[in-house]
């Protein structure tokens, strides 16, 4: 058996056509341009280069976006003052703080600070409130294009076993909480590095969902045969970008599975254009 690829980076172009019709629309029925603006601290060269092919998405389907730099040796002071000017700014719907911050800025007070309504990246502890209570105005970014992988692939999620290993807030927290919402319906497992037997876990998975930020972590011994495997991490070596996932051995096993890059990577910068978009929708409507 060989796993199918899931191909992330042509379901991306799709959404993003998508999209750029919902802008057109937007723009021509408001009197304003769904506005995005990225703030970036140092020049972290990862960093350098996400945020510029998030300059690029926006141009494509027709959002506009600002660049906030800041040197590396920026305070805390100076980031939170800017980051207020942005929250009063009528023109701008979302902001976007590209981490990881510099040691001297404590990240939770910065992203506490962006106003709720333009928290694009769905941080924000009130956002992540409605979330958990299955009301939310926003959705996280990978896991948003996670669920819109596997929805647009038809995979089935209801009534699944979905093990997703790494428990951050980024990802593996948010992501538990929305497939096991009402509606969706799947049965989640979350894993961690304390995690006892791990491969006999995550071999009881029909979708294994892994963002433990460890090159090749998941070998083939811990895939159930034909399951789907979805790779969201993004570690640098020295043999070039590789996810968590041992790519080709576990290939040989799964059933569905996701490149890298070229998998999740591409989703998760089309949803923060999603959230754009419904960003500039709630602020020009004054919905709450």
């Amino acid at each position: 058996m060989t796993a199918a690829i899931l191909d992330g980076k042509s379901l991306a172009r799709q959404i993003r056509g998508e999209l750029a019709e919902e802008v057109v629309d937007f723009i021509e029925n408001n009197v304003a341009t769904p506005t995005l603006a990225a703030i970036l601290v140092g020049n972290d060269p990862a960093s350098e280069v996400y945020v510029r092919n998030k300059r690029r998405d926006c141009e494509e389907v027709g959002i506009h976006s600002q660049m906030h730099r800041l040197p590396e040796s920026a305070s805390q002071d100076e980031l939170l003052t800017l980051i207020s000017r942005l929250n009063k700014d009528d023109a701008v719907h979302g902001i976007l703080v590209q981490l990881p911050l510099p040691s001297q800025i404590n990240t939770e007070v910065v992203l506490e600070a962006i106003c709720p309504l333009k928290d694009v990246d769905a941080f924000h502890p009130e956002n992540v409130g409605r979330l958990v209570q299955g009301r939310p105005r926003y959705l996280p970014c990978t896991p948003h294009g996670i669920v819109q992988l596997l929805e647009r692939s038809e995979i089935p999620v209801a009534g699944q076993h979905v093990v997703v290993v790494g428990r951050s807030d980024i990802v593996g927290k948010p992501l538990a909480i929305m497939l096991a919402q009402r509606g969706v319906d799947a049965t989640v497992t979350l894993c961690h590095s304390r995690t006892r037997d791990l491969p006999a876990v995550t071999r009881l998975a029909d979708i294994l969902v892994v963002a433990i930020g460890r090159p090749n972590f998941i070998t083939a011994d811990m895939v159930r045969p034909g399951a789907t495997v979805v790779d969201v991490g993004i570690n640098r070596t020295d043999a070039g970008l590789v996810g968590d996932v041992d790519y080709q051995a576990v290939r040989q096993v799964a059933g569905r599975i996701t490149p890298v890059p070229g998998g999740v990577g591409p989703l998760t910068r089309v949803m923060l254009l999603v959230n754009t978009l419904a960003a500039a929708r709630r602020l020009e409507t004054g919905a709450p």
